[in-house]
């Protein structure tokens, strides 16, 4: 079931941030992550995210601000099960278009996207990790 976010929730949402970002970016060093934890848990409550729950648990969630895709994130232990995929269909249910931020070295990522039917638009380098990320559009 996709559902809101609950505030309750803040300490299992963002476990799932950092352990999905600690190993999709093992290009980035884990501490940056860490470092950035208290930040984006203070800004995660002003986004609009909505939860996959299965059993009573929290899998994964999608954070929006605005029509940007702040990221799509799900528990390990339950990744390709369809999970990401729900969750971004349900935001593509309302909204006409989308656009997100991955970085050029997250191929797991990247082709999901693809397959999603998002388009590359430009690259751009993340000078806080100097790394290259893409950003990416879906419209209807």
């Amino acid at each position: 079931m996709i559902r809101k976010f609950d505030i309750n929730e803040l300490e299992t949402v963002m476990g799932i941030w950092l352990d999905t970002n600690i190993k999709a970016h093992d290009f980035i060093d884990p501490n940056y992550w860490r470092e950035n934890y208290d930040l984006v848990k203070e800004m995660l409550p002003d986004a609009t995210v909505f939860v996959y729950e299965d059993n009573d648990q929290v899998q994964g969630f999608i954070g929006l601000m605005d029509n940007y895709i702040a990221g799509i994130f799900v528990n390990s232990n339950s990744q390709s099960k369809g999970i990401g995929k729900a969750l971004l269909n349900y935001v593509k249910e309302n909204n006409s278009e989308l656009s997100l931020q991955v970085y050029k070295k997250n191929f797991p990522a990247i082709n999901f996207y693809l397959r999603e039917d998002f388009l590359v638009i430009e690259e751009q380098i993340d000078k806080n990790v100097d790394e290259v990320e893409l950003i990416m559009n879906w419209k209807k």
